[in-house]
């Protein structure tokens, strides 16, 4: 089963890239309201208010449900993220596998 892990010193587009190869479907990241510059590390992207882990790491795998892999990112690294299809055009549910949104 695919898996990758995800630490705070990676870039938007090494995650993105990583994220689309492992489970076919897309990652956008937010900084704010706005899609994160694709150059940013994602410990720059972090929430002012949020109180994460200084160093966290997160290996995610395809059985993973979108809402639950969103909301572990948020609360491990402040970061704002929504899993869409693989064209990028609608939003994944959030009850469904990482690897079902590959398939949408």
């Amino acid at each position: 089963m695919a898996s990758i892990e995800i630490k705070g010193r990676m870039k938007v587009k090494t995650l993105q890239k990583q994220f689309k190869e492992a489970f076919g479907c897309t990652l956008r990241i937010y900084n704010g309201k706005r899609f994160a510059d694709s150059v940013a590390t994602l410990a720059s992207l972090r929430i002012k208010d949020a109180k994460v882990e200084k160093g966290a790491e997160l290996k995610v795998v395809g059985h993973m449900k979108c809402g639950s892999f969103e909301n572990k990112i948020l609360e491990l690294f402040g970061i704002k993220t929504q899993v869409a299809d693989p064209n990028d055009e609608k939003l994944a549910p959030n009850d469904i596998t990482l690897s079902k949104a590959g398939e949408l």
